[in-house]
């Protein structure tokens, strides 16, 4: 067990092994993922994510997960609450709303992505063009591919490296070229897109955990 982890954290990752002991040879990259996005988190950046079809869905599962609460309470700051209660429906807002981690998904803007796939006469470049919008060198991207060789992905891999931030790929077992280039290459087990799907929900739900965990650890 690593032994950088706080108490609330190592629970998480306990839960985690408990439920897919299968999964327990993704530890070590696992733990590697949770750095990186301490690092991006503490020094104010955001997690960039991107996926096609069901990876896709994942994508945007994450960014979901991490902009409000997961798992525990989230207050946020007193100095935001008060600020909040000299404005229009501020008693409400300081009451309810939860500190977010930011997380964006790639492709949720249609309009760009449309546009984009309109005008430029490269195929599939429509990832890389908002990360290069979005990305700075505090910042984390996951690409997530069953196969590893999502062309779309790997091009917005290449921007986030371009510019200094972390280039992690979420793949099945091979990792395909993807894990090649990443800078943090997970891969997941299961021998049809189904069970390697399945692994990445057990793992993406737990790396939420462990990085709610490290900044909110009062369950809810």
């Amino acid at each position: 067990m690593p032994a950088r982890l706080n108490p609330v954290e190592k629970t998480v990752l306990d839960d985690f092994l408990a439920r897919r002991p299968d999964l327990e040879a993704t530890v070590p990259t696992l733990m590697r993922l949770h750095d990186a996005l301490v690092r991006c988190y503490d020094a104010g950046g955001k997690l960039l994510l991107c996926g096609n079809g069901g990876s896709y869905a994942d994508a945007v599962h994450i960014a979901g997960e991490l902009c409000k609460s997961f798992e525990r309470r989230r207050p946020i700051p007193a100095d935001l609450a008060d600020r909040l209660r000299t404005l229009p429906f501020g008693d409400a807002l300081a009451e309810n709303l939860e500190a977010g981690l930011p997380a964006i998904a790639l492709g949720c803007n249609g309009a760009f992505k449309t546009a984009v796939e309109n005008d430029s006469p490269l195929r599939d470049v429509a990832f890389a063009q908002e990360a290069l919008a979005l990305i700075r060198p505090e910042d984390v991207l996951i690409a997530i591919s069953t196969s590893g060789n999502a062309r779309n992905c790997r091009m917005a891999m290449s921007v986030a490296q371009a510019v200094g931030a972390a280039a992690v790929s979420l793949t099945g077992p091979d990792g395909g070229e993807m894990a090649a280039t990443a800078s943090i290459a997970l891969r997941a087990p299961g021998d049809s897109t189904k069970a390697v799907q399945e692994a990445h929900i057990a793992l993406y739900h737990t790396f939420c955990a462990l990085i709610e965990a490290h900044y909110f650890p009062e369950m809810r």
